[in-house]
């Protein structure tokens, strides 16, 4: 008796959960060993002016007994500033924030905040007990300001030209890498003005 062999079709459906598994093992690796930073996501404000808007201070929020003002567009002019959205209920935020502290120490940077969708007990708390980078904290309750600037989550920062510019956005929480890679932006930026 002649064995029965395997029609092609059944074969090449037996096959196809192996062809499509070394189809997508091999675009993982090429974006591994690319290099190409992820988090460096692309933004319809890079090269633009930051959008208009006024955020009300975190109530409560103090620096020396003074209160901490609110964030408006007009703050972001004049001097390089770095736009750092956050809340007290985002991790990453809580690993991210020791680098904030760092950046802060330069002070011809202007280090501002925008409090995403945050109680406002909760966010003293967090900058009480973390510290405070900031100069100024808006509160973004509802999330339009975040939607306005194009934010993705939380955390992001955008780096502001003195023109009021969008000049580079990272996403997510800015680790050694992105520490030293921002500081030589944030550098350049401001031997250009």
């Amino acid at each position: 008796m002649a064995e029965k062999r395997p029609s092609p079709i059944r074969l090449l459906l037996l096959a196809a959960p192996l062809i499509f598994f070394g189809a997508l093992a091999a675009i993982f690796y090429v974006q591994l060993v690319s290099g190409k930073d992820t988090s460096e996501l692309p933004s319809a404000l890079i090269g633009k002016p930051v959008p208009v808007f006024d955020l009300e201070p975190l109530t409560g929020l103090r620096v020396g007994g003074v209160p901490v003002p609110g964030l408006k567009s007009e703050d972001l002019l004049g001097k390089v500033s770095l736009v750092n959205i956050f809340a007290s209920w985002c991790a990453p935020c809580r690993a991210e924030h020791p680098v904030l502290m760092k950046l802060a120490e330069n002070k011809e940077l202007n280090l501002v905040g925008i409090n995403y969708k945050d109680q406002g007990e909760n966010a003293r708390r967090f900058l009480g007990t973390l510290g405070n980078p900031y100069s100024r904290v808006g509160v973004d309750r509802k999330g339009r300001t975040a939607i306005e600037w194009g934010f993705y989550g939380i955390p992001e920062t955008l780096l502001v030209g003195p023109d009021g510019i969008v000049r580079h956005k990272i996403v997510g929480p800015i680790g050694p890498k992105k520490f030293e890679a921002l500081r030589l932006k944030v550098r350049n930026l401001m031997n250009d003005k």
